[in-house]
């Protein structure tokens, strides 16, 4: 494998985390206890059995509630910013970008958000439109996220996993209740300097009876046009948006839980770009804007039984729909756009209604049995979804085509552990599927076709600080019904796709060390080197082509990632590093959607008896060169980005007693010297400085 870490600034965020860590150990010499461990030690619940992080044979990382609430993110997609390996591709505005795990994943990539499954309290979420977003969502609804990188987690999510799954889960009552309360309210507002951002937020739970556990969410979200780092507006980049949470828990008996929950995110705007993943003034003024209402519904109803030994079931019926309504498209200068009646690329402008809805059925159980000097978890289940695809336009748009698909997938995963130092967790699954195209595509057939998924992953404990770990996966994905039935005047429905096949290897070890200069401290730390080949990749085709995709590449994604922390009683660093580089295999060159190099260290202090943190972030982006190739000439054209350095500060303060008890104020400044810069993913310039204050107060009885 050929790892390309540039020495420049990732070398610089090693020996600046490797300083920190070695001043930390020296001052805390003295200390005798550690509040907590790192990241690294949390627990994972996406993987299969609950795990540490640390000893999952997987790439995962999780933020939860304290991550978030530091970031003060303005999206969702801000809160990725210490996780190797991942981060948000398009523009920085809520309705503009998709996630992209290890080089997979842009918003302008035909069925890229396909290829990593993204869910709600499990509930899936998909979206697909051309210059928009593919997740719409208030990063304040959501107490934790994981983020599974690779394909690794096909076997439980779906097969068509081939960058990875991230998993948000809501807030829960139980989170702002205490254990023998009965009641929690908290107010929250936040304030973003540039944009005039503002945030209201109001939280209720209750516990009515004993077993009984409700709550209650509002949010508002609203903000002016920001400016990059050389203090030009991005146009375009305002937003206003509610959004309201509705949970409901109850225990019935001493073993089943039924959970119930409904989420509404919306965006209603006037004179909104049309352009939400950006590219600049030239695409701003090309697209102009449009009148645009986004709904967001996620819905869900969930009853588990944890018996213990063979049964403990768990079944989930859930809905997500998502609504995009647009009108009255208008040129920059405020003339109305064109709608033609046949097929034509100029009705991106009709009025229009696009929606995905879908509706799940998850019926699983995991079954817990031993032997001598081994314990086997065994999780097997079923799922039966139902997508249909909404484009109610007033003219014909062939590359948005309407249809229905339809899966009904089986899985099995093991988790192995014999004696205490090996486990094995082998995996499959099956969908089967049936795509059907809406009464407006010509020539349009159902599709019928199955894809598979098997996974094999292990881990070995070397001694009680060091593990080894590796894991192989194939997956296969099928296409979209974009993929399928897109047409025009000269191009057909292409209903002979192939799948696509992903083949991943992952290598890995771990370290995690208590007491490494004092009596309290930790320092985990986590290394993977991952190569994952796709063949059959599922490409636009040339202008001449009588269908508008084919299985026409093959590429490969291969890279490491490190992930570190340490923690003290009032002191801690982290890592996030991550090299990525994604090759088209018949060309070489390399793709445009490969991440540059980049380091994340974060050092902190923490002064406990005063509820008092703060802290410093650096990240350090290299440069990178990436390629497109013209479909129709071959012409293969680079586009070169410069490297950057920002660096943010963060005060945190929730004190523990006193008049001011059940405070929590965050304080930050993000890009503290103004840096204008782009990520080489993002179609608009990065934000310029930015001052950050959120004050939240919590009531308990």
């Amino acid at each position: 494998m050929t790892m390309r870490i540039r020495p420049r600034r990732l070398g610089l965020a090693c020996l600046l985390t490797t300083t920190a860590i070695l001043a930390a150990g020296m001052a805390t010499a003295q200390q005798a206890q550690v509040d907590s461990g790192t990241f690294l030690g949390r627990l994972i619940f996406g993987a299969g059995q609950q795990k540490v992080a640390i000893d999952t044979p997987q790439a995962v990382s999780v933020l939860d509630q304290q991550d978030i609430d530091r970031e003060q993110a303005a999206n969702v997609g801000q809160i990725l910013r210490n996780v190797p390996g991942a981060q948000t591709a398009g523009s920085d505005r809520p309705l503009g970008f998709a996630f992209n795990i290890r080089g997979i994943g842009a918003t302008e990539q035909s069925a890229s958000e396909a290829r990593i499954i993204v869910n709600v309290d499990g509930v899936p979420k998909f979206y697909e439109q051309y210059r928009m977003g593919s997740f719409f969502s208030d990063p304040e609804l959501y107490r934790r996220v994981e983020i599974l990188r690779g394909p690794g987690s096909a076997t439980l999510y779906g097969s068509g996993a081939i960058g990875g799954v991230v998993r948000f889960e809501t807030k829960d009552a139980s989170d702002f209740i205490p254990e023998d309360g009965s009641g929690a309210l908290r107010l929250k507002y936040g304030y973003d300097s540039n944009g005039n951002g503002h945030l209201g937020s109001m939280i209720y739970a209750a516990r009515p009876v004993e077993g009984a556990e409700f709550l209650a969410a509002l949010g508002y979200r609203r903000a002016d046009d920001y400016d990059d780092g050389a203090g030009a507006t991005v146009a375009g980049s305002g937003f206003e948006a509610p959004s309201a949470l509705l949970k409901g828990t109850f225990q019935l008996g001493d073993l089943q839980t039924l959970r119930l929950s409904a989420q509404r995110f919306s965006s209603d705007a006037d004179n909104a770009s049309l352009a939400q993943t950006g590219g600049g003034d030239a695409i701003t003024n090309a697209f102009g804007t449009v009148d645009r209402s986004v709904t967001d519904d996620t819905f869900s109803i969930a009853w588990d039984h944890a018996g213990g030994g063979w049964f403990n079931p768990r079944v989930q019926l859930s809905y997500s729909d998502t609504t995009v309504e647009q009108s009255n498209a208008r040129s920059t200068s405020g003339a109305p756009q064109t709608c033609l009646p046949t097929a034509s690329n100029a009705n991106v402008f009709c009025d229009v209604t696009y929606a995905y809805r879908t509706a799940m059925l998850t019926a699983e159980n995991t079954a817990a049995f031993s032997g001598a000097g081994w314990d086997n978890f065994l999780t097997f289940g079923m799922q039966a979804t139902t997508q249909d695809r909404v484009a109610d336009s007033a003219g014909l748009l062939g590359f948005h085509p309407e249809g229905s698909d339809r899966k009904i997938g089986v899985y099995a995963q093991a988790e192995i552990v014999i004696g205490d130092r090996l486990t094995l967790i082998p995996g499959a699954r099956i969908d089967f599927a049936e795509r059907e195209p809406g009464a407006e595509v010509p020539n349009g057939a159902t599709v019928t076709d199955e894809a598979s998924a098997l996974t094999l992953a292990a881990l070995y404990d070397v001694t009680d600080d060091l593990a080894v770990f590796g894991s192989v996966a194939r997956t296969e994905r099928l296409p979209t019904l974009d993929e399928l039935y897109s047409f025009s005047g000269t191009k057909s429905a292409a209903l002979d796709l192939d799948k696509e096949e992903a083949t991943n290897v992952e290598l890995g070890l771990t370290y995690s060390r208590d007491g490494l200069f004092a009596a309290g401290d930790n320092l985990q730390l986590k290394l993977t080197a991952f190569r994952n080949r796709i063949d059959d990749f599922v490409t636009v085709t040339p202008s001449s082509d009588t269908v508008f995709f084919r299985n026409l590449a093959q590429a490969d994604f291969e890279g490491a990632e490190i992930e570190a922390g340490y923690e003290a009683h009032n002191l801690f660093g982290r890592l996030a590093l991550s090299s990525v580089r994604g090759t088209d295999g018949d060309f070489g060159y390399t793709l445009a959607t490969t991440p540059a190099d980049q380091a994340a260290v974060t050092l902190g202090r923490r002064l406990p008896d005063r509820g008092l943190e703060f802290g410093w972030r650096g990240t350090f982006v290299d440069d990178i060169t990436t390629s497109t190739r013209n479909v129709t000439s071959g012409v293969v054209t680079d586009t070169s980005f410069a490297g950057y350095t920002t660096q943010d500060v963060f005060v945190t303060w929730r004190p523990d007693d006193g008049a001011l008890a059940g405070f929590d104020l965050q304080l930050a400044v993000e890009n503290l010297q103004d840096t204008a810069y782009r990520n080489n993913l993002s179609l608009d310039q990065g934000r310029g400085r930015t001052f950050k204050i959120s004050l939240a107060r919590s009531l308990t009885w």
